[in-house]
Formats: C-alpha cells, sequence, structure tokens
C-alpha cells in the first residue's frame, strides 16, 4: 500500500496543538497524534479537516492571543479621551 493508492485508508489525526493531519492505517501513528475518530479514504479525511479545522494557528497561540487581548483592550482604553496639552 501507498499513500497514494485508491485503497489505503486513513484516519485523521489531531496533535496536541490541535492540528490535524491524515495518516495511513497500516501504519503506527507518530508520537503526539491522536485519531478523531474519522476514518476513510484520503479524499473524505480531507474533506472532513477542511470542514472543522477552521483556525489554523496552534492551540499555544490561540491561548497567547487570547491572554494578549484584554491587556491590548486595557491599553486602547487607556488612551481614549487623553489629549496632548
Amino acid at each position: 500500500m501507498s499513500w497514494d493508492s485508491p485503497e489505503t485508508r486513513f484516519h485523521v489525526v489531531r496533535n496536541d496543538e490541535e492540528q490535524y493531519s491524515i495518516w495511513p492505517d497500516y501504519k503506527p501513528l507518530p508520537a503526539g497524534w491522536h485519531t478523531v475518530g474519522k476514518h476513510g479514504d484520503k479524499q473524505e479525511c480531507l474533506a472532513y479537516i477542511q470542514e472543522v479545522w477552521t483556525d489554523m494557528r496552534p492551540l499555544s497561540l490561540r491561548r497567547a492571543m487570547d491572554e494578549a487581548e484584554p491587556v491590548q483592550a486595557a491599553r486602547s482604553d487607556s488612551s481614549v479621551g487623553s489629549t496632548a496639552a
């Protein structure tokens, strides 16, 4: 079997950063990746990923940006209404 064979079945996999990929079912999963319950031919799996992976930023980046957002908002709020003398 090969990645390009129409008979190859794939699993949709996701890592701890919530990044998606496909992995052939005849190979052991690489460390750090877990199946998400979807499997099928290559096109089915890629279509599923396109549907569910709507934010391609890694989880750690999303968290960092969410934590920085209140700081940015506070900075913006403090500059509103200030005038130069």
